[in-house]
This record gives C-alpha cells, structure tokens and sequence, in this order.
C-alpha cells in the first residue's frame, strides 16, 4: 500500500530535472580573439590575475607546475580574464570547460588546474610538453 502511494506521488509531481535550453554568448569576434590566441603561443594560460600576480589558488598552482615543467618563457602566454568579462565567459563556452584556469599546449585543449596537476604527476604532462616542442626531450 505505501508502495502504490509513493509511486502515484512521484507520477503526480514536476520532473525535478528540466534540461537547459543552451544559451550562446560568444561573439564571432570574442571567439576569433580566442582561437587566434590559442594558436598563437605553444603554452596558453587563461588564468586568474597574472604569473607573477595570481589571484587565486588554482591559477597559482598552474604557474607553479608550468614553472616545474621548466615551460619557457617566450612559449608562454597567459591572459587575465579577471580583466575582461567577455573573456571570462567566453573562455568557457569555447572549451566547453566551466572553470579557470585552462590550459591549451599548441591549440590543443588540455583542462582545468586539475587536470595539469594529475598530468604533472604522472608524467603525462612533461611528455606532452616535449612532444610539442616546448620543451626539450630527455
């Protein structure tokens, strides 16, 4: 009997999941700007604050691990996106990735501080890194 009375109650209520319709907000323009970024330097970070001034945790714990992997300096480029909003939003829709910092190695899409700190771990990343050319290779 309680069984016949929950299972009318559940037919009888709201889905409690209504899928999101997807919402596009980035521009053409803000989407070349990216994409033209991502292209242009081997290493990309989207990060918050800047490498020598990061203004959060996990934007400071994927400089220290590019630091770690001995990433060049003339092979890194990182923007702000604390800087610009359009950015900030837009880096997330491009990559489909909902958090920052993000990293992209020769236009490629790696992850989020995560990811990078796994990939460093396991050696992963280093591999990646010389594969690319960014680094040297052992």
């Amino acid at each position: 009997m309680l069984q016949t009375s929950l299972r009318s109650g559940l037919r009888l209520r709201a889905p409690l999941f209504r899928p999101r319709t997807a919402v596009r907000l980035l521009s053409d323009e803000t989407r070349s700007k990216i994409q033209a970024a991502v292209s242009g330097t081997p290493v990309v970070l989207f990060m918050k604050g800047t490498p020598q001034q990061p203004q959060c945790g996990f934007s400071r714990a994927a400089i220290q691990v590019l630091g770690l992997q001995q990433v060049p300096l003339d092979s890194l480029a990182a923007y702000n996106v604390l800087e610009d909003e359009e950015l900030r939003s837009g880096i997330k829709e491009f990559s489909d990735w909902p958090t920052i910092p993000q990293v992209y190695v020769n236009g490629e899409f790696l992850g989020g501080c995560d990811i990078l700190l796994s990939m460093h771990q396991s050696g992963e990343l280093e591999k990646t890194l010389q594969q690319a050319g960014v680094i040297p290779g052992a």
